[in-house]
């Protein structure tokens, strides 16, 4: 039977090498199966080829062997293909498109858009109390004694929203939001953001770069994923941020009053509230790109009302996610990670 048939099969007795991940043999649209049989219509050879972007798997079934099935074997990767899966498994917010596919023209307007705030800011903002604007601000870092003088309400907690909002976005950008292809850390600009909030935040937006690359398991243990990572910190940041909410929002009408005066001629009270609005706005974006890459799609599938609820909530909407959201899970490690633990 076998002479009759042009074909060699593969009949393999040593042990299967052992597959990069089991994600790579799902069944998918792109695959494709195909058998050679003998004159009397047996199948001997099965060549079934997964096409996964660059890489492609062979996979080599003998079907004489139909009491003791072999598992199939996979072809060696080659270096690239290795990459390319270290790549996949980090997750990001690219929609399937490679580095190279990027449209630039989102970055090219969030940059133009960035520099006309930067614009308004330091030049067309107002600017009718500065020497307030000074004594407002000693006030705030306590470098001012009790003079009798008690800082408005609204002012005071916005004051504390806006030291809190840095590190709600650390723990929304790393390491979900790092950038692959980028050179540019991201690091730099989220310290600057402690002081310069969104202004600082928004030039790392323009040259962000996804998919963030893959999360090693050590990595979980050092500062500062170790911080950013562990609901305590979460907890404190969020119950925090609901003091200084309950402290402004219970002023009374006269303070609001008072607080749109000082919104229409303080430069440092105008500035800090747009800064307020940017981070407000800018949030639900990175909520939903921190979601997609902790795969909350896939394993929290019948809780995503849950995110329109969180998007429009400013700063609490965000705290709250981080308190609920799933840990980092194998799907953010390397492949080479997953298959030492």
């Amino acid at each position: 039977m076998i002479a009759a048939c042009s074909v060699v099969s593969c009949n393999f007795s040593s042990p299967p090498l052992k597959a990069r991940s089991s994600h790579l043999l799902r069944p998918s649209p792109s695959s494709s199966i195909s058998s050679i049989v003998d004159s009397n219509g047996f199948p001997i050879f099965t060549r079934v080829v997964i096409k996964r972007r660059k890489s492609q798997l062979l996979l080599c079934k003998s079907s004489l062997d139909s009491k003791a099935p072999k598992d199939p074997l996979l072809a060696p990767f080659s270096e690239e293909e290795e990459e390319d899966g270290v790549l996949e498994a980090g997750g990001g917010g690219d929609n399937g498109q490679g580095p190279g596919e990027r449209d630039w023209t989102t970055s090219f307007l969030l940059f133009i858009f960035w520099a006309g705030i930067m614009y308004y800011v330091t030049v067309l903002a107002p600017n009718q109390q500065p020497v307030t604007d000074a004594y407002l601000v000693k006030k705030l870092l306590n470098l001012k004694g009790d003079d009798g003088f008690q800082v408005n309400q609204v002012v005071v907690a916005l004051w504390y929203i806006m030291g809190l909002w840095p590190l709600v976005y650390s723990m929304l950008l790393f390491p979900t939001a790092r950038s692959t292809e980028s050179k540019i850390p991201m690091w730099p600009f989220v310290v600057l953001s402690f002081a310069g909030g969104a202004y600082a935040l928004i030039p790392y937006f323009v040259l962000w770069r996804p998919p963030a690359p893959p999360v090693q398991g050590s990595e979980l243990r050092k500062w500062p994923l170790n911080f950013l990572e562990s609901k305590v910190t979460t907890a404190v940041t969020l119950g925090a941020g609901i003091a200084a909410l309950i402290y402004g929002l219970s002023s009374g009408g006269e303070v609001w009053m008072e607080y749109i005066q000082y919104f229409r001629g303080s430069k440092f009270i105008h500035v800090m509230s747009i800064d307020f609005v940017l981070l407000s706005t800018f949030a639900p974006f990175w909520v939903y790109n921190d979601m997609t890459s902790r795969k909350w799609r896939d394993d929290y599938r019948d809780s995503l009302w849950i995110l329109p609820l969180l998007s429009l909530l400013p700063f609490l909407g965000p705290a709250i996610y981080l308190l609920i959201r799933p840990s980092l899970s194998e799907s953010q490690r390397s492949p080479d990670q997953q298959l030492d633990e």
